[in-house]
């Protein structure tokens, strides 16, 4: 992406949730020198009023809870709970149209087109220069979507398919999720029931309900889509 030269951004309205200025930002990233660079980074820059830190989906979803949702997001895909785009549609469902950037070392333009299709209002490399990092969350909190420098967009086609993809996976409750996430790794239905903790019988009403939500007919056809979607890719 071609970024404008760094200039004082502290004094520039960039706007959140409902039109909001951008005063209270959740970073999640389970890499504490990640969180201190990002907290004191955009803290500076912005000027911003509260910068809060989790380590994983499970300790931010705690945040939000406790503290209500922020004004902006910033998430790595990467996290000890989950990985790829579960992440976004998770915490998508819990902080309303509020901006959500994906950051990350890896520049996969599969997975960047899968974040933007599942809610990701951009998404920006961990090795991108201090300026350039604040000229795009800049750019990203004032409504625009950021890519990185490099990355083709697919296709509307395909644009459209993932995000049609990314709305359905994001109706499957947290239970459904974890045993979807089972399945692409090829689990059985008894050792789902013993790793979850619920019956054989609970497990196989959930898949039925799995396989109705996001159009399928079998585990197969579920974790190819989930595959395609890049919903637990690591």
């Amino acid at each position: 992406m071609e970024l404008r030269p760094i200039r004082d951004v502290a004094s520039d309205v960039s706007r959140g949730a409902n039109g909001h200025a951008v005063q209270d930002v959740l970073i999640v990233d389970d890499h504490p020198l990640i969180c201190h660079a990002l907290s004191v980074t955009l803290g500076h820059a912005f000027g911003l009023r509260k910068v809060r830190t989790a380590t994983s989906i499970a300790t931010a979803m705690a945040n939000i809870a406790a503290e209500g949702a922020p004004d902006a997001v910033v998430l790595d895909l990467n996290l000890p709970d989950v990985a790829g785009v579960e992440g976004v549609i998770v915490l998508r469902q819990h902080i309303g149209d509020a901006p959500l950037t994906v950051i990350s070392a890896e520049l996969d333009p599969g997975r960047v087109t899968a974040v933007l299709a599942a809610g990701a209002r951009g998404y920006v490399t961990k090795s991108l220069a201090r300026s350039k990092m604040v000229e795009a969350f800049e750019r990203m909190w004032a409504g625009e979507v950021v890519t990185p420098e490099g990355y083709e967009q697919a296709g509307r086609s395909d644009a459209d398919e993932l995000a049609a993809l990314a709305r359905d996976f994001a109706t499957l409750t947290p239970q459904q999720m974890n045993i979807l996430r089972l399945i692409c790794q090829g689990r059985p239905n008894k050792l789902i029931s013993y790793e979850l903790s619920i019956a054989e019988a609970t497990v196989k009403t959930h898949i039925a309900a799995i396989m109705t939500k996001i159009n399928v007919r079998n585990r197969t056809q579920a974790a190819l889509l989930a595959s395609r979607a890049r919903i637990f890719m690591r």
